[in-house]
């Protein structure tokens, strides 16, 4: 490719290809633009570094985020929406929500029922007795396991493409993509490791969940207080996902049955009538993996290095795929902002 070849013409080169790389990348070549995205790790895979592939991807509203934030994840709501009523390949599944809540709610974590379908406070008959409150709501589920290969076959599909490799540095893909003018780092906990990034706010924290098959798959609980617990369908692998717990700096790959039986007797105590107190041996198995964090919560921004533009979108933690659609959004408006000043200052020359 020449010097000559206009900007919207020259890939844009999206480093990760974890739920923020790749939902970023179909929404940039599906208004036109190429990309070529490069991973150590790719739909499909199956490293507990990839926490794409293991996360629990439930659609719930962020407490204690500003109203810029909040919007990323409404936007992400309406994109999986339309997939779940759509598209029943990509593994997005309506579920009805039940949210209950230990303390009377901070009006910060409200904000979700102007974004969810049947929002509804729950009467006191509703919810258990040891809680303040509780709430209603349809909700969105996403499978992992379904929707990180769907992505990686869109991609393709839209004339996208992946390359497999480990990069120490973005400088290393300058010098591999010398044509392009944007960037996306979108390497997660990458950026801790990237010589020229070097993000010492980023750190690895350990998740492991609980996976319980069962045919009872339609409802999602949440326990939001001193014992933060959540079960969350699975309806198309017929299964529940029962947690949560996070570790920081834990990168252990393996099972801790400690914190598996504590949370089996979380969730049994959030829903007696659907957890049993003792599964089934057999009815079990366990995931883990590891979240890409960051103090203080995500980065999500634009800077001009040289010639070079570079987007920044990793840091966060459990919350990928909440904002995943929301975040794409934000940094196809951030190329198309860059395409249009390069237009506009290419017919003032």
């Amino acid at each position: 490719m020449g010097n000559d070849t206009p900007f919207a013409q020259r890939p844009v080169i999206i480093l990760g290809a974890g739920i923020i790389g790749c939902a970023t990348a179909r929404q940039l070549l599906l208004n036109g633009f190429r990309v070529i995205l490069v991973a150590e790790y790719l739909p499909g895979d199956q490293n507990i570094f990839y926490a794409s592939a293991w996360a629990g991807a439930a659609w719930h509203a962020a407490g204690g985020i500003c109203p810029e934030y909040q919007y990323l994840q409404a936007v992400t709501h309406r994109h999986l929406l339309m997939m779940a009523q759509e598209d029943l390949e990509s593994g997005v599944c309506i579920v009805d929500s039940r949210e209950y809540l230990e303390q009377p709610p901070s009006s910060s974590s409200l904000w979700g029922k102007n974004v969810v379908s049947k929002f509804r406070e729950l009467g006191p008959d509703e919810y258990p007795s040891n809680f303040s409150c509780g709430w209603a709501f349809d909700s969105l589920v996403t499978d992992p396991t379904r929707h990180m290969p769907y992505l990686g076959k869109k991609i393709t599909s839209l004339g996208g493409h992946f390359i497999r490799k480990r990069v120490e540095s973005l400088q290393e893909l300058y010098t591999m993509f010398p044509e392009s003018y944007i960037f996306i780092n979108a390497s997660g906990l990458g950026s801790k490791s990237l010589t020229d990034v070097q993000d010492d706010k980023c750190f690895p924290e350990r998740g492991q969940n609980v996976f319980l098959r069962t045919g009872n798959c339609k409802t999602m609980y949440f326990r939001n207080g001193k014992e933060y617990t959540y079960i969350i369908p699975r309806p198309l692998s017929n299964g529940l996902v029962l947690g949560g717990v996070k570790e920081r700096d834990n990168v252990s790959p393996e099972v801790d049955m400690e914190i598996a039986r504590d949370e089996i007797a979380r969730a049994h105590r959030l829903a007696p009538d659907i957890i049993p107190e003792n599964p089934s041996e057999d009815a079990l198995s366990y995931i883990v993996g590891i979240r890409p964090s960051r103090q203080g919560g995500f980065r999500l921004d634009s800077e001009q290095i040289g010639s070079r533009i570079i987007l920044s979108a990793y840091g966060f933690g459990g919350g990928g795929y909440a904002f995943s659609y929301g975040v794409a959004d934000a940094l196809t408006k951030m190329v198309e902002k860059a395409e249009c000043e390069n237009v506009i200052l290419q017919a003032g020359s």
